[in-house]
């Protein structure tokens, strides 16, 4: 749904970003803004700003920045569409009724339907627990150690012996045997009708980040099998795309999340105090639970089974986070087999000291190479150091590939050097990554030219918030269209257009972009601390130098696309002449 920058802006503009951050975040007054502990990273001094004046808020730890509306979204993890309606109800603003096809309401109308149904059924299941049927399946709980706490936040349930219990319920409440088999509760065959899909099983449900049913997994009691069974996939329930747990730990604010194998895993882990912890869904891992972990951290820790099947799931988990640029590192839980039995045998704080040891993706995909070889044998010895100058030829970066290549040749004792020969030689027989190469002397430049010209650019659009009165006097010699990086010319654009005008917020150009890098960065400029200069005369000279720098490269910027280009060749004219003037003109910092 699309909404008028108007009514956007109307909403923005209704709710104070201390306000709304405060019920999230403790804050305090400290000079013109409030800071408290980050809620995007793990912090113990509080680098995060919320600033009144400018209505927007930005962590100098992680980076994190934006408005209200930016802060609902990365928090919530709202599209911005739900940022603007959670806001508008917030505020009282009524927003305008979506006309939606008739093909799109049955379909939102049935997985509405089938959502209603698995609320039901985690009631059912949840209230069966502690029914006379039930025992069975709280003695198993209780006797893995769930607290009746860790029990209810779960929502864990059982499903009767009987085998359609569940279905009769559902049908008096109203709901079709069609609806309950499309929500993957009941099957149907010749022999039995119309029957549960789960019976005699201690039932996990399983939420979407919004804290609704989408699904079930169901633990048998006594030799049954399957031992495990979920739900099939449905309108509303994709495995492959959500993950146990997630729902409460994506507000964790821990700076990692733990991925598990199994239910049990995350639940026991959550009792612990870990409730960072996920598990997929019955299946493998899969690059769309990856991208969706990437939502939330850039560092996960694979917790799962110590033995060879585990293993093997973490060897191909590796290559899936590292696909979508996450980093991982791996939980040793030996001697126990998982997580849940390691928490019970050395406790949390034996935990929290694997998290800490745990042990990078790379080293472990080594160690666990190094298996397959006789390392006392010459021949085992130079396979496997040829294996490990192939493994390393995977990091397109030279710096990343040399840091790896020390610490291998540091750990297996084989000679820096040696190794560097034998991933040249692999390179250059595959063609898979460029040879490595010892650094050039001489200091090598940290800034770039085209760093300079966006450092320029972005510190004069900061100067001009901080201080807005000195538009009036600069906007004889500087448009928009001398800001020629695109993001910092679009926010000068908006900038110049509303400097000067009752009621005009810079936070208000944040929600023009909905792309969160974006906003991040055009957050960054309007909380930019500028260099503190001693004397007036200082600060005039450093304000008149960025501004004649971003002219020049301005004009050199148009003059390099003269030809037909006509906004070219007249901004190239108009350009000369304000440089000109520019140059001579002496620009008063006073008010």
């Amino acid at each position: 749904m699309y909404y008028p920058d108007e009514l956007v802006e109307e909403i923005r503009a209704k709710n104070d970003i201390v306000d709304v951050i405060s019920g999230y975040v403790r804050i305090q007054k400290k000079g013109a803004n409030y800071m408290g502990l980050c809620p995007f990273h793990n912090e113990k001094s509080p680098s995060f700003s919320v600033s009144g004046s400018k209505q927007i808020y930005h962590c100098f730890g992680c980076g994190a920045g934006g408005n209200v509306y930016t802060f609902l979204m990365n928090y919530e993890n709202y599209t911005f569409q739900e940022a603007v309606k959670e806001l508008a109800d917030r505020a009282g603003v009524a927003l305008p009724e979506i006309e939606y096809s008739a093909e799109y309401r049955k379909e939102a109308d049935k997985k509405a339907i089938l959502l209603e149904i698995n609320k039901e059924a985690a009631k059912y299941f949840y209230y069966q627990l502690r029914g006379e049927q039930g025992k069975i399946g709280y003695r198993y709980l209780s006797g893995r150690e769930l607290s009746d706490e860790t029990i209810k936040k779960f929502g864990l349930g059982f499903a009767n012996k009987t085998s359609n219990d569940l279905t009769l319920y559902l049908k008096k409440k109203g709901y079709t045997d069609e609806q309950i088999i499309q929500a993957g509760l009941a099957t149907a065959d010749e022999r039995f009708g119309v029957h549960d899909k789960f019976w005699n099983r201690v039932i996990f449900p399983i939420m979407d980040i919004n804290h609704r049913a989408i699904g079930f997994g169901g633990r048998v009691m006594g030799d049954g099998m399957p031992k495990y069974l979920n739900s099939p996939e449905t309108p509303v329930f994709d495995k492959s795309r959500n993950l146990y747990g997630l729902n409460f730990a994506r507000t964790a604010r821990k700076n990692n999340i733990i991925l598990c194998e199994g239910y049990m895993d995350v639940i026991a882990l959550h009792q612990a105090g870990f409730s960072q912890a996920v598990a997929s869904l019955g299946t493998a891992f899969t690059s769309g639970q990856a991208n969706l972990l990437k939502r939330y951290t850039e560092n996960v820790l694979l917790s799962y089974d110590s033995d060879g099947a585990g293993t093997n799931a973490a060897l191909r988990a590796i290559g899936i986070l590292r696909e979508v640029g996450l980093t991982a590192k791996i939980i040793d839980l030996k001697p126990y087999k998982d997580p849940d039995e390691f928490i019970k045998n050395l406790g949390a704080e034996a935990f929290q000291n694997r998290i800490d040891t745990a042990e990078n993706s790379f080293m472990f995909e080594i160690r666990i190479l190094e298996q397959q070889f006789d390392l006392k044998d010459p021949e085992g010895k130079t396979k496997f150091h040829r294996e490990i100058a192939k493994k390393l030829c995977q990091f397109s970066e030279e710096v990343e590939r040399d840091n790896y290549a020390q610490a291998i040749a540091d750990k297996y004792l084989m000679g820096y050097e040696n190794l560097r020969k034998l991933i040249h030689s692999y390179a250059s027989k595959t063609g898979l990554a460029k040879p490595l190469e010892r650094p050039k002397s001489g200091i090598q430049s940290k800034n770039t030219q085209e760093e300079n010209i966006r450092k320029n650019q972005r510190l004069l659009i900061t100067w001009l918030i901080e201080e807005p009165y000195l538009y009036r006097k600069v906007k004889d010699f500087l448009s928009p269209k001398d800001f020629t990086d695109e993001l910092y010319g679009k926010v000068a654009e908006k900038l110049f257009e509303g400097v000067g005008k009752e009621g005009f917020s810079p936070a208000g150009i944040i929600s023009l972009f909905q792309d969160e890098n974006e906003q991040r960065e055009v957050a960054e400029l309007f909380d930019t601390k500028l260099e503190m200069l001693s004397t007036v005369q200082e600060k005039e000279k450093a304000f008149h130098d960025i501004l004649l720098k971003v002219k020049e490269n301005s004009l050199e910027y148009y003059s390099s696309r003269l030809g037909s280009d006509v906004t070219a060749i007249n901004q190239v004219i108009a350009g000369k002449k304000a440089l000109e003037n520019l140059k001579r003109t002496h620009i008063s910092l006073q008010v």
